[in-house]
C-alpha cells in the first residue's frame, strides 16, 4: 500500500523523471496562466468582480469534472483580484478556504463573483462563488484572507 501511495504522489518524479527538463523549462507564473486561460472579465466595480469561462477539459479530475485544486487556484486568483479593484496590493494569502458543493463538467459556463467583505489596515477578508452560468446553482464557495503588504515610507 506505501507503495502505492508514494507511485500515485510521484508518477514517475524523481531523477529518472523524464518530463522534468521540460518542467523546470516552464515559463514563470505558468500555473496561473494554465488555470486562468480562457477566463472572461464580466464585471469590475470597487469591491466587486464577476468573471466567466468555460471550463476546459485540461482542468478536470479523475471523475472528469473541474479539479478541486483549480477551483482553490480561480478562488486564490479571482479573489486577489478584488482587492486589486480598492486600490491596494494583495500581499500574500493567509488562508483560503473552499467548500466543495457540487461539479462543473467540461465546456460547461461557470461564473465566479469575488466580493470584498472587510479590508482593513493590514488584512483583507473576500469572498468568491463559483456558479453555473445556466442555473446559478453553486459550484463552490470560498474565503480568501490575505495580509496587505504594508508600503514603507
Amino acid at each position: 500500500m506505501e507503495e502505492s501511495v508514494k507511485r500515485y504522489l510521484e508518477k514517475g518524479g524523481g531523477e529518472n523523471d523524464k518530463n522534468a527538463a521540460s518542467i523546470d523549462g516552464m515559463p514563470l507564473r505558468f500555473f496561473e496562466r494554465f488555470i486562468m486561460q480562457g477566463l472572461r472579465t464580466d464585471l469590475i466595480e470597487p469591491g466587486r468582480v464577476i468573471c466567466s469561462m468555460k471550463v476546459p477539459p485540461r482542468l478536470l479530475n479523475a471523475g472528469k469534472f473541474l479539479h478541486g485544486g483549480a477551483t482553490a487556484t480561480l478562488v486564490d486568483l479571482v479573489g486577489s483580484a478584488v482587492i486589486l479593484t480598492l486600490g491596494l496590493p494583495t500581499g500574500v494569502s493567509v488562508e483560503i478556504n473552499v467548500s466543495y458543493l457540487d461539479a462543473a463538467y467540461a465546456d460547461e459556463e461557470i461564473e465566479i463573483e469575488s466580493k470584498a467583505l472587510r479590508v482593513g489596515k493590514a488584512v483583507a477578508v473576500v469572498s468568491v462563488e463559483l456558479r453555473k452560468k445556466e442555473t446559478g446553482k453553486i459550484i463552490a464557495q470560498g474565503r480568501h484572507t490575505k495580509y496587505l503588504a504594508v508600503s514603507k515610507m
